[in-house]
């Protein structure tokens, strides 16, 4: 095996060790006066209260499975028990990941709020700090542990029997699934369930205490304020981080698992293994590149907080695009490399990873020009709002809808280009790319909620106007980095789906989707209506837990003398109970139907028919994805634009004017859009396709593989039974090839 692979994990230690060092040096800075300490350690008491309920239910869900996956690994040569322990381990990590997130943001954002009293760029700093610690320690994580169990999976499997190319790698790849199994399944819980939570928080702080009491946001006097700055943490950064663990290790994983398919011309261990660890490498070197790259975020008062975000994420990319060059001239073979019938050399394979890396680009700014203050599409929302709510709804979700086409031609663009490059490998090998900057993308998407947290505390400490205008500052830019930051988020969904989509093809037996089959039509609609079905239950679980959290403001606000006046302290704690309990109970419901209706179609009506469900899936919900996101980013800053003052038809509206009225409805609507359905459907669609992936060799269709007891890559393969045998003759290798030649597929389907 090529020892590169054993860089991997080391690369995975080093990113440890800078954000144990990042996260020391935070923990270090000032957390300023006895009050600001006090609001801060109710926010951190109610996020670990949260975790710990959460993780209780998925403890119980994960052991199931595993019990689950271990049975099943007993009955097929090509899994083994040791899948459980995979799976187990991946949901570990995905919790883990965004628990390390969660502490240190809660920790970043009372010293943020500090840090605004002396300057903008020492706020910025260790608000981006405390982001660079969550973006680190996650991409780590994901290396750390993909890199360590492919080792011990090849030494298992692969090295004691000496055949370093069948079935063996196939086991190997195939219980390397668990753990990426394991780590989309908690991030769709701890996704779904931070939304419910911080959304059911947000929008009863909103509507009673905006709307109806008149008061500021994160007002002190609000009972649901603590609530609503929990759920920043619980959603936005350890929900957030859990999704980009598990998109990173789905990714890479998809990528080697089509490696293994590429025929190569010589057939040398070393360059065998070479397209199944590139990917693997690759991220390793982009967690390095990444950390670089967040010295790059510096910004002086009065300057430009987007653009020095800016410059750090653009630094990682060029580093990225530069490694990579280098990794796959070293890598890979010269000569010409094949996979179901696409030729391509190494120099492809570069220009597809730069492919990748271009298309998050472009997603970014595109999702950051939708959403952005000052921007056309945010402006036509203020504007509206002048003629009232109704006009601002229909305003937001026009925004959102007319935002799909350009990153949807993109994502086109981009799949079409990276399959001419390279083929499926090369779709893979994009979205390896595109991932490899996760630690950068997540440093930028932390910052906003550590920022909006610490304008939070600001506000309930009574400090200084312009404190609460430095954080406003960061706030702002922060609701568009985390707009951009889901953006990047469901273009990798899309690309990693379809590259796990390929996957399962190759493991399933299957050539084609053929929809003129009425059971693979149906299987298509059924597929494209879950997205809808899911997005309906997230945003009725909001509503039904922000009616609850209303209703407990209001009796509060009722019930207790003197708590408009500032002279009675809020019950904080009943609504952080309330918004714990909602989501919670809230989020089994759209977690059982990812992970059950995958199963249910593939044994029940066999793998053409799930190919089917999943491209409806893929479809609908990239589409659902990137509409909810920005239409609710949009809503969000169109409601921020009101607190420096905007201008409709020659006069100057402020908070608490009817147009800025009408933006906060508009604001609460989007709420459960951006923050709860909306980056659900990345995670959804590559769970259902992980968990096709995994049951795919339990109702494979008999007598399709290519391999036939040798390996797919290797240029003299033996034909099949029933096959044309010819091997003398030129054309003899596509004859037997089943994965392009339809015929044989015909007739193992017959039989």
């Amino acid at each position: 095996m090529n020892y590169s692979i054993y860089l991997v994990p080391i690369l995975g230690l080093v990113g440890l060790a800078v954000m144990y060092t990042k996260f020391l040096w935070v923990s270090k800075q000032d957390p300023g006066d006895a009050r600001m300490q006090e609001i801060a350690s109710y926010i951190a008491n109610g996020a670990i209260a949260f975790l710990k309920a959460e993780w209780r239910v998925l403890g119980f869900f994960a052991v199931v499975v595993a019990l689950l996956l271990g049975y099943s690994g007993t009955q097929t040569e090509k899994s083994s028990p040791v899948i459980a322990v995979s799976f187990l381990l991946g949901a570990f990590l995905s919790a883990l990941a965004g628990y390390i997130g969660m502490k240190v943001a809660t920790k970043a954002n009372v010293r943020t709020t500090h840090a605004a009293r002396t300057s903008l760029s020492r706020a910025l700093a260790v608000s981006f700090t405390g982001g660079s610690v969550m973006g680190i320690g996650v991409a780590s994580l994901a290396v750390i542990g993909l890199g360590t169990l492919f080792i011990i999976f090849y030494n298992l499997y692969v090295a004691q029997s000496g055949d370093v190319n069948g079935l063996p790698m196939e086991k190997t790849l195939e219980v390397l699934a668990g753990f990426s199994l394991g780590a989309e399944s908690i991030a769709l819980f701890a996704r779904v369930g931070g939304g419910i939570y911080t959304k059911a928080a947000d929008v009863g702080a909103d509507l009673v205490g905006k709307v109806e009491a008149g008061i500021p946001e994160d007002d002190p006097r609000n009972p649901a304020t603590i609530a609503d700055n929990v759920g920043d943490n619980v959603g936005d950064v350890a929900g957030m981080g859990a999704d980009l663990f598990g998109s990173y290790v789905a990714t890479i994983l998809a990528t080697m698992v089509l490696g293994r398919e590429i025929r190569i011309p010589e057939d040398v261990n070393l360059t065998g293994h070479a397209p199944i660890l590139l990917p693997m490498v690759i991220a390793g070197l982009g967690l390095i590149f990444s950390i670089i790259a967040t010295y790059f975020v510096r910004v002086k008062d009065g300057g430009n907080v987007q653009g020095a975000l800016n410059a750090g994420n653009w630094g990682s990319i060029i580093l990225t695009v530069l490694a990579s060059y280098f990794l796959v001239v070293s890598m890979l073979p010269t000569g010409t490399l094949e996979i179901r019938g696409v030729e391509f050399d190494r120099m492809d394979v570069f220009y597809a990873i730069v492919t990748g890396l271009i298309v998050g680009a472009l997603m970014s700014i595109i999702t950051e020009y939708y959403t952005a203050m000052g921007r056309r599409p945010v402006m036509t929302i203020v504007r509206q709002s002048s003629t009232g709510h109704a006009t601002n709804i229909i305003g937001g979700l026009s925004i959102g809808m007319e935002s799909t086409v350009l990153p949807i031609l993109t994502l086109a663009a981009g799949i079409f280009i990276s399959y001419k490059f390279a083929g499926l490998y090369g779709v893979a090998i994009s979205a390896a790319g595109m991932m490899a900057t996760t630690a950068m993308q997540l440093a930028i998407d932390a910052f906003g909620p550590i920022a909006d947290n610490a304008g939070g505390i600001a506000e309930m400490s009574e400090l200084p106007e312009e404190v609460r205008g430095r954080t406003d500052i960061l706030d702002a830019v922060g609701n568009t980095t985390a707009a951009t930051g889901k953006g990047f988020a469901i273009a990798s969904a899309a690309l990693t789906s379809l590259a796990l989509f390929a996957a399962f093809v190759g493991v399933s037996g299957i050539t084609a989707i053929d929809i003129y089959k009425a059971d693979v039509l149906s299987g298509l609609f059924i597929g494209g209506m879950i997205p809808f079905i899911f997005s309906s239950l997230a945003i009725a679980a909001v509503g039904r837990a922000a009616m609850k959290m209303v209703e407990e403001v209001r009796r509060q606000f009722r019930e207790i003398p003197g708590i408009l006046e500032g002279k009675a302290k809020p019950e904080y704690e009943k609504c952080v109970a309330i918004s714990t309990q909602a989501s919670i109970r809230e989020m089994i419901l759209p977690g059982a139907i990812a992970l059950t209706v995958p199963v249910f179609f593939g044994f029940v009506f066999g793998p053409e028919v799930l190919g089917g469900l999943l491209a409806g899936v893929t479809v609908s919900g990239v589409l659902m994805g990137i509409f909810q996101n920005n239409a609710g980013g949009a809503w969000d800053n169109a409601k921020k634009s009101f607190e420096k003052g905007v201008e409709i038809n020659g006069q100057i509206y402020y908070k608490k004017s009817e147009p800025h009225k009408a933006s906060v409805t508009g604001d609460t609507v989007g709420d459960p859009f951006k923050d709860t359905s909306g980056p659900s459907m990345n995670i959804l669609i590559k769970l259902m396709s992980i968990v096709s992936l995994v049951i795919a060799p339990y109702i494979a269709v008999p007598g399709a593989s290519v391999e036939n007891g040798t390996d797919p890559r290797i240029e003299e393969v033996r034909p099949p039974a029933g096959a044309v045998e010819d091997s003398e003759a030129p054309g003899a290798e596509s004859t037997v090839d089943e994965r392009t030649d339809s015929s044989s597929v015909t007739g193992s389907e017959e039989k």
